[in-house]
Parts: structure tokens; sequence; C-alpha cells
């Protein structure tokens, strides 16, 4: 999977600040935005798409949710399901996110798939209800790769759920939510990995589970011996700092 180069990155310093600061808003452990511009990037080679309509795609990835962020709902981070109220609301965001596009100074095609990106196959989307191919496929790639990303990684109201869950979501809602083709061609993609929350996430109960075990030897975590030790760094550390629901799709 392709990720950006040193003299990309650097000339949209500006987008990727963004997209930090929307990532910060949303309550995003892990870096969101940069990630699902990087498996929509993948995915946008695989249908061959023009090198400025991959870039337009990648810059979309980075601000699609700038909306929420000029928005700035105290719900958006609610560790609890949005009311109906909330939810009407809350499907503004697209539009605000093209205008402020716009205001950035991002091109029309950025804008229109920021507004875009909650579109459906089936037209049940928003804010226009497109369906089928009416829909860019720039911006169906965006729909799935953002479900993905979304549904991997910890937001306020739910854990992180595994690779694996989030593939099948996406098989059980494509001809609704999701292009089929779109979907059937992202699951082929490799390195699709565990996000890092999710690793996390099992670390803490491997972790939880360690106690009852060590028990039966009459030792515990810090009797190990080093090298049986060593060989969980990542736990380790969850360890020392004690840092220690699928809810409907994003």
């Amino acid at each position: 999977m392709n990720s950006f180069s040193t003299k990309e990155a650097e000339f949209n310093e500006r987008v990727l600040q963004i997209a930090s600061e929307a990532d910060e808003f949303e309550g995003y452990q892990n870096p969101h935005a940069t990630r699902l511009a990087a498996h929509a990037d993948a995915l946008a080679q695989t249908f061959n798409l023009a090198s400025h309509d991959r870039y337009s795609l990648r810059q979309a990835a980075l601000v699609h949710d700038v909306g929420e962020t000029a928005m700035n709902r105290d719900y958006i981070k609610a560790s609890r399901k949005l009311r109906e109220d909330e939810r009407v609301d809350m499907q503004r965001h697209p539009i605000i996110g093209e205008q402020e596009a716009a205001k950035r100074g991002l091109s029309r095609a950025v804008q229109l798939l920021v507004r875009w990106h909650h579109e459906w196959w089936n037209g049940a989307g928003y804010p226009d209800a497109l369906e089928r191919e009416q829909i860019p496929l720039a911006a169906r790639i965006l729909r799935v790769c953002d479900t993905f990303s979304a549904l991997t990684d910890d937001r306020p109201y739910r854990a992180a759920i595994s690779a694996a869950e989030a593939k099948r979501y996406l098989t059980e809602w494509a001809g609704i939510e999701f292009d089929p083709k779109i979907v059937k061609t992202f699951l082929a993609l490799e390195e699709l990995k565990e996000s890092k929350a999710f690793v996390a996430q099992e670390q803490v109960k491997t972790a939880e589970q360690l106690p009852a075990a060590t028990d039966d030897l009459e030792t515990t975590v810090n009797d190990l011996p080093e090298t049986q030790y060593d060989s969980f760094p990542a736990l380790s550390n969850q360890l020392e700092t004690e840092q220690v629901v699928v809810e409907e799709k994003s």
C-alpha cells in the first residue's frame, strides 16, 4: 500500500493539519484520516484512476469530516447513540464540509467528494440521495474505506472491532450501502492489518487474563522470566501505565 511521498506530505501540510484536528475532535485515538487516505489510494490504483483523480481522492479523505469540526457539536463525542434530532443535524456535515473545503481553497473535485462521501449505493444516503453510478467512483471508494477505517478504530461510543468483523460488515451491506464491486476489490487488498486500537484492545484482554493463569503457577507477571516478559513489549507498556458496543455504521 503506497503512502504519501515526502514532497506531497510537505505540500499538503495544511490539509494534514485539518485531518489531525478532525481526528482529535471526533475522539479518534489513532490517525483516522491518513489511514483512510492510504486505503482509498490503494483501492483507487486497482481501478486505474488517473493521478489527478487519486490526488483529489486523497485530499478529500483527509478533510472528509471537516464539516463536523466546523459544526462543533458536543454530541459528536458523546459516549452514547445519537438521538433522532442529533442524527438529522449530523447529516448536514457533508454540505458544511463542502463549504469548508471551498473556503480552504481545495478543488471543486475535493469539495464534491466531501459532499458525497455518505451517499449510499441504493440511494438511501445523504445529502442528495444519489444512487449507483450517479455517485462518482471516487466517492464510492471513499464510502467503503471510511467505513472500514472507522469501524476498526476506537470511538467514544464503542470499541474498535477486528478487521475480519469490519470486512463481514462491508460484505453484508454490499448492494445496499456500498458498491458491491468496490467491496469485492477492497476485500482483496493486501495489508489490511488490524488497527492499533484493536491490537491494544486485545492486549488489554490478554493482560486481564494473565493473573488467573499465573495464579495456577503460584507466580505473578513480575515473577516471570525476563525472556518471557520481554516477548510482550506492548503488553508491558499497558501494564505499566494501567491504561487499560458495534453500533450501526458511522
